[in-house]
Formats: structure tokens, sequence, C-alpha cells
């Protein structure tokens, strides 16, 4: 029995010192580790370098110093901005100039080609009828005004109505039929129709209208709003003219009035009036004389290449036609 006791009593105390040496171990390495973590700790923060105040101010000046020289580059900037602002206004002025001049100088030289033109063309005008005149100056059979026989009785007017005549020459238009029947010594009777064929008065379709002053007045008045459609191509005035009013026992002449020829071809135009105009050989039912109007030779933007073939179609025409082509200078 006592023996056992003493058994239990040993036990018990191996127990506890193993207990204890347990607990000692585990407190002791529990120590060791805040030990080593207070070191490391310690000297981590030792070696953290402490900024100076002399290194700080230093910094503040430094940026001080940026700042400033900051505000200086900015002000060289915006300096620099006007200036080339300044100097691009400057550019587009003098592109400005520079095509101003160039339209100045485009405007001179389309209007130095024009008058070019119209000089080459007064001179072809004067010399072919220098020539003409020079070949009837022998010719006593005809009477002649200015170079134009007056040996007709019988007037007929054939005026394009196209828009160019009726805008800028209308009234050229008027003082020229005054002018034409003064310089005949009788007139029997006179016919206007336009460069299709229509008739002036209707009423005196295929008949001679009297050579009256009262007449004369009506013609003028109603030839201030008349305007029907025109081609700009005297064929079919030539045409009607003839075929309704050609008498062999009547001294006609035809006046064709225009300022430019939209037909397709010079060559038709001219033997369509042959077949219809001649008798005889080179005898010729009428006269046919014509006359230029130069509105595209003086309004801007005028078509110089029909005015330049209505002229050259109405000199040949008046040639063939034993009539005088007379090319006006001006339109006033």
């Amino acid at each position: 029995m006592n023996q056992r006791k003493r058994r239990e009593r040993r036990y018990t105390a191996e127990i506890s010192i193993s207990f204890l040496d347990v607990i000692s171990c585990g407190f002791g390495a529990i120590v060791l580790l805040l030990l080593i973590a207070k070191t490391v700790d310690s000297t981590a923060f030792e070696t953290v370098e402490q900024p100076r105040e002399g290194s700080v101010a230093e910094l503040q000046q430094q940026l001080f110093q940026i700042r400033g020289e900051t505000t200086t580059l900015n002000r060289a900037l915006k300096s620099r901005e006007e200036q080339l602002s300044d100097i691009r206004i400057r550019i587009a002025k003098l592109q400005e100039q520079l095509a101003s001049v160039q339209r100045q100088k485009d405007a001179v030289a389309q209007v130095d080609t024009t008058e070019k033109d119209k000089l080459t063309l007064a001179q072809q005008v004067l010399t072919e009828e220098m020539e003409r005149l020079l070949a009837r100056q022998n010719r006593n059979d005809n009477q002649l005004i200015g170079g134009i026989p007056v040996d007709s009785e019988y007037i007929v007017f054939i005026i394009d109505t196209s828009g160019s005549m009726f805008n800028f020459a209308w009234s050229r238009v008027q003082q020229e039929m005054i002018n034409i029947l003064n310089i005949y010594p009788q007139v029997k009777g006179i016919q206007v129709m336009n460069d299709m064929g229509d008739y002036m008065f209707s009423s005196y379709r295929g008949r001679w209208i009297p050579d009256t002053p009262a007449r004369l007045r009506a013609i003028l008045n109603r030839l201030a709003g008349w305007t029907p459609f025109s081609n700009s191509s005297p064929v079919e005035g030539v045409q009607q003219a003839i075929r309704q009013f050609y008498a062999s026992n009547k001294k006609i002449s035809l006046y064709v009035f225009g300022d430019d020829f939209t037909g397709n071809s010079i060559g038709h135009v001219l033997n369509t009036v042959d077949k219809i105009n001649r008798q005889r050989g080179d005898n010729r039912l009428v006269r046919i004389h014509t006359i230029g109007f130069p509105v595209h030779f003086q309004v801007q933007g005028g078509n110089l290449q029909t005015a330049t073939r209505f002229a050259a179609l109405m000199r040949e025409l008046s040639y063939r036609n034993n009539g005088t082509f007379v090319g006006l200078t001006g339109l006033n």
C-alpha cells in the first residue's frame, strides 16, 4: 500500500516537472522573439536618415526659382504667339492684295484681247468695204449714198429679236430704221418681220405697209415691246420675205439687223439664200443689205465667237446679193 502511494507521488512529480519545462521553453521562445523583433525595429529606425532643415530650405528655393523661370518662359511664349498671329494676318492681307492684282491683270489682258479682236474685225470690214466700193465706183446705174444703193422702192426689215439685241441695241435699231428710210428718195412700201419670218403686224401679212408718218410711228411704238422668239439666224426671215414680196416689177431691198449667228453652218445659210434669190446666172431677185450691231464686242461677257461668225456671214451674204454690209461701231 505504501509502496503504491510512493509510485503515485513519483509519477505526479514527474508530470509536473515536465509541464513546467514545456511552459518555460515556450515562454523563453516568446521572450527571445520579442527581443529579436525589438532589435530589428530599432535598427531600422536608426538607419532612416532624418531630413535636415537646410535641405528643405534649399529645395524650396529651387522650387521658387523654377516657378519664376516658368513664368518668364510663359510670357515669352505668349509674346511669340502674338507676333506669329500678327505675321499670319499680314500674310493673309498680302495674299488678298496679290489675288486682287492678279484679277486686275486678267481683266486688263481680257480687255486687251477684246480690243485687239475689235480692231482686227474693223480692219477686215473696212478693207472689204473699200474693195467693194472701188469695184462699184464705175457703176452708174445705181444711186449710192454712203456706199449703199438706194434705187429700191420697197424695204423689208428683218430684225434679230433675241435677248441680246432687245436688251442692249433696241434704241439703236429704231434709230437705224429711221436713218435707212430717210436716205431713200421714194419708198412705196415697207414691211417688218423678225429673223424667224414672223410679221410685226399680222394684219399686214403679205401686204406692204404704206410709208407714212403715222405708220412709221406705229412701227416704232410696236417695236418698243416686240420680242417674238428668235434663233439668231436670218434664213427663215429672208426666205419668207422673198417668197411673199418678190415681184418682177418691184425693186426690193432687204435689211437684215443682228448681232450674232448661232447657226451650225455659214455655208448652209449662203447656199439656201442663193437658191431662193437667184434668177438667172448671177442676177438676184432682191438686194440684201446687212447691219451688224456690236453688242457682244461692247457688253461685258459677250460671245465674240458668235459675233465674229455673224460679221463673216453678213459680209458674204450682202456681197453675193448686191448689197452692202455696215458694221456699226457703237450702240448709242
